[in-house]
């Protein structure tokens, strides 16, 4: 049973999603929240009002959402070198975006202020400071420095010495997929997802490239299977955010396969399809420790730079095949049958099962509430 924590306990997330950046950063902040919602404590997020952006289904979830006006500068104002590489997903300077998240900062007084962006570091943090107890940060990229008194990176092959510069000495590191922010239901199916894949076969297919896909990888991936040689029996499943641009082109596409597709659209039961999929393919993205837990052999797709180092780390540990960028997947066909082999796909769950359990959101939050 988890302890109980009095209801003035406060823990605020800076994090965005857009067309841009996607849907993930906010998901696996909810995730966390959630996880501290259940210790009774108030979850505020501060996100930018940006195209593509999830606050509604934040304050859905039950938690307080704040919004930062969308920016009318196109590009946002440099200083120098030291700008993150993903300063432009802030869609302003990180000077004017932390004033504006200090003033609700001063009225809220968290406990932790939680920061899962790209595009904010040490400068940001600091001039934040004086609104927060303490920092958490989470990472992906070891690419700039921070400010953290605790920092989650949660990608295989990550190491605390890639962190070493770039974070105080007294900060504490959360290194590895056992610490993947999944949602319990996905360590609940596990039980029973593992032991489907005892007699691999190739009934079900799930597609996800994320929720926005902006560039409308699941519209190719669809493409590139007619030319495969699917058992006439499969069946496709796809999923997709509602903000995905191209929802409605995969809609239409989907009428015209070989095979039954279903296109499902904002679906809260994830869990529940991936532990019925006999093959997953997706992004190499978050949602890789998911189809980890459930040990759901998968082919991936880098879309994104910072999935490369996540898709070769997968593929060579035998946990997952990489495709490649979206422009490799003509090849497909090739090597469909050596992928899809039963033996291949037996091999692929049995070495995802051993990255995560799923229990990183509640390993999380317990650290947080016992060390604010």
């Amino acid at each position: 049973m988890n302890p109980t924590f009095p209801a003035t306990r406060c823990v605020a997330f800076r994090t965005d999603a857009s067309l841009a950046i996607g849907t993930g950063h906010v998901m696996r902040c909810l995730t966390l929240a959630n996880a501290l919602k259940a210790r009774q404590v108030t979850c505020h997020f501060i996100c930018r009002d940006l195209p593509g952006q999830l606050i509604d289904a934040i304050r859905r979830r039950g938690h307080e959402a704040h919004v930062l006006p969308e920016s009318e500068m196109a590009t946002p104002a440099t200083d120098d070198a030291q700008e993150p590489a993903h300063a432009g997903w802030l869609t302003t300077d990180w000077r004017t975006d932390a004033e504006q998240t200090l003033a609700l900062l001063e009225m809220l007084r968290p406990e932790w202020l939680v920061v899962d962006h790209y595009a904010l570091d040490a400068r940001w943090q600091n001039a934040t400071r004086p609104g927060y107890g303490r920092l958490f940060v989470i990472d992906d990229l070891a690419d700039r420095p921070h400010a953290a008194d605790l920092l989650l990176d949660q990608n295989l092959g990550r190491e605390a010495r890639d962190y070493a510069a770039l974070v105080p000495s007294t900060c504490e590191l959360l290194i590895g997929p056992q610490y993947a922010l999944l949602r319990p239901e996905f360590a609940e199916y596990r039980e029973a997802s593992l032991a489907r894949r005892e007699r691999p076969s190739l009934g079900n297919i799930l597609i996800t490239m994320g929720g926005i896909d902006k560039d409308n990888a699941t519209g190719r991936v669809l493409e590139a299977l007619e030319s495969c040689p699917l058992p006439s029996h499969c069946k496709l499943s796809v999923v997709m955010g509602a903000n995905a641009p191209w929802l409605a082109s995969v809609q239409a596409q989907a009428l015209e396969m070989p095979w039954e597709t279903e296109v499902a659209v904002n679906v809260n039961d994830m869990a529940r399809r991936m532990s019925q999929a006999d093959l997953a393919i997706g992004a190499a993205g978050s949602t890789s420790w998911e189809r980890c837990c459930l040990g759901v052999p998968s082919l991936t797709i880098i879309l994104a730079e910072n999935q490369r180092k996540i898709a070769e780390m997968l593929d060579r540990a035998g946990i997952a095949v990489s495709l490649g960028e979206i422009d490799q997947l003509t090849y497909l066909s090739e090597h469909w049958a050596k992928v899809t082999h039963p033996e291949a796909l037996k091999g692929m769950s049995s070495s995802a099962a051993q990255i995560t359990a799923g229990q990183g959101a509640r390993h999380v939050s317990s650290h947080l509430m016992i060390n604010s």
